[in-house]
């Protein structure tokens, strides 16, 4: 009788690219991290989709706005883990300085950015990364795949 199989856990499933440090670098890593859901089973107006593209949008605009150095791009990485119900976000950029979590007045225009980061995210932080620059993260849960 031969041995009993056993399964192995589906792989992790991943996407990275490099962006302009521009508004449009910003909107397009935003819409491809939304396409590349999609193409993962979490189609737009399911609460992980739009968590997700969310904080990717909130991490890109970040990296363009205050972690810009002109002539530097910024980088997207996206890791799909289904056996985990987990999708890890890494946005890298060049400049030297930690992003700062603030609590901005009840008039201030901007500010918020981090802190619904760390509203929607079960986890996020920041490292330094080889070279100048870091990597802010973030990991989102997803509905486990049946």
């Amino acid at each position: 009788m031969p041995a009993p199989r056993t399964q192995s856990p589906a792989p992790a499933r991943t996407f990275a690219q490099r962006f302009s440090a521009t508004r449009r670098g910003a909107r397009l890593a935003r819409l491809l991290a939304a396409h590349q859901l999609t193409e993962w089973g979490h189609p737009h107006g399911t609460q992980a989709h739009d968590t997700v593209v969310l904080v990717v949008a909130e991490l890109a605009a970040n990296a363009v706005l205050h972690g810009r150095v002109p002539g530097r791009d910024f980088a997207l990485s996206l890791s799909h883990d289904e056996s985990r119900g987990m999708v890890r976000i890494e946005v890298t950029d060049t400049h030297p300085a930690q992003p700062a979590r603030l609590t901005p007045g009840p008039d201030e225009d901007g500010g918020r950015g981090l802190l619904l980061v760390d509203a929607l995210s079960a986890d996020w932080g920041v490292h330094d990364r080889p070279g100048p620059g870091k990597t802010v993260w973030a990991e989102c849960t997803t509905a486990p795949r049946a």
